[in-house]
């Protein structure tokens, strides 16, 4: 009984590591026959650099204005544009602004410059919120306009 038992166990086993064997040179053979297409055309544009710019981009100085009235505006003529009305020690649209002009300076390799013209009647308390922004956004470059106009 012993014998009939071990016959019927070894019949059950394949042996398969020829068939690992086929399987591998079939996959070298096709893909040393296929063909690779391409799917993309060569379009010839001239990309830009990750190395910079030799030049720097001169960015016009920010001209801010403070008036009588305590209000602060920035751009002179018709673009000039009240910002901060009330007389209050946050200035958050000069803020804004500021914030703006100083990433724009430095993204093009600048310093950023403001250039701050007083009216005769302006609060110097106003004046000292005006420069605290300009610290706070690191902005150093500043010239004052027709200081001798008072």
């Amino acid at each position: 009984m012993k014998k009939r038992r071990r016959e019927k166990e070894e019949a059950g086993e394949v042996d398969v590591s020829s068939l690992i064997d086929v399987c591998f040179l079939l996959l070298i053979y096709f893909l040393v026959t296929s063909t690779i297409v391409k799917e993309e055309q060569d379009l010839g544009m001239a990309l830009p650099s990750s190395a910079p710019s030799q030049g720097k981009v001169e960015i016009q100085p920010m001209y801010i204005y403070i008036s009588e009235d305590h209000s602060v505006s920035i751009n002179q003529g018709v673009a000039k544009e009240v910002l901060d009305k009330n007389f209050s020690r946050r200035l958050p649209l000069l803020e804004e602004r500021l914030e703006l002009f100083a990433s724009a300076a430095k993204a093009s390799g600048s310093e950023p410059t403001v250039q701050l013209e007083l009216s005769a009647d302006a609060k110097q308390q106003r004046v000292v919120d005006v420069l605290n922004a300009l610290e706070r956004h690191g902005i150093h470059q500043i010239t004052f306009l027709n200081l001798d106009k008072g």
